[in-house]
């Protein structure tokens, strides 16, 4: 039987509504994938439950993008569940890793953005997807991002900047339109 966080996942992502047709399409994927026991596992090598965070500054006039080191592209901080079901945990703990910002609060408790990306072969590790359940957060005033051993550059990336440096990356530029009522523009 699945567990109280499992079934209130199940039901939040039931409920989602998304006026993007893709992140409709990823509902019934991600459904199916929560009946697996091991679906918060990175183990589970067909693909597993990430979560991550949309983090737009006290004045909300930027937002932290990361350059990822293995990956070689700019993204939001998140990462791998590791058996961990309460995601907003999840996407919490890795802001904060991989920023090295404290006092983050989420400006809505609900989903924000689901994604289901491919994450190429490396090493030992075969071509799989990650389920990305993604947050929307607000860092403390006068927060300022340090990046850790996973990325190359983090960086507050003013509004204006955003759209030519995601320009290729469908998942950011959805976030970044979802969350124009939230920012300054």
């Amino acid at each position: 039987m699945a567990s109280k966080l499992r079934q209130k996942l199940i039901s939040e992502i039931k409920t989602y509504h998304s006026d993007f047709a893709a992140e409709e399409a990823y509902k019934m994927r991600f459904l199916d994938l929560l009946r697996h026991e091991h679906c918060f596992d990175r183990s589970l090598l067909s693909g597993h439950i990430t979560a991550s965070a949309w983090i737009i500054n006290h004045e909300c006039t930027a937002v932290i993008l990361l350059h990822h080191a293995k990956l070689n592209k700019w993204l939001q901080p998140g990462g791998h569940a590791d058996g961990e079901e309460d995601v907003r945990k999840v996407a919490l703990k890795e802001a904060e890793e991989e920023t090295g910002i404290k006092g983050f609060e989420f400006i809505q408790p609900e989903i924000f953005d689901l994604d289901i990306h491919t994450i190429p072969e490396r090493k030992e590790v075969a071509e799989h997807e990650h389920f990305d359940i993604r947050f929307l957060l607000k860092a403390p005033k006068g927060a300022e991002p340090l990046a850790n051993h996973e990325s190359n550059s983090v960086e507050w990336v003013p509004l204006q900047k955003l759209p030519s440096m995601i320009a290729n990356e469908g998942s950011l530029i959805r976030m970044y339109a979802k969350s124009e009522k939230f920012l300054a523009v």
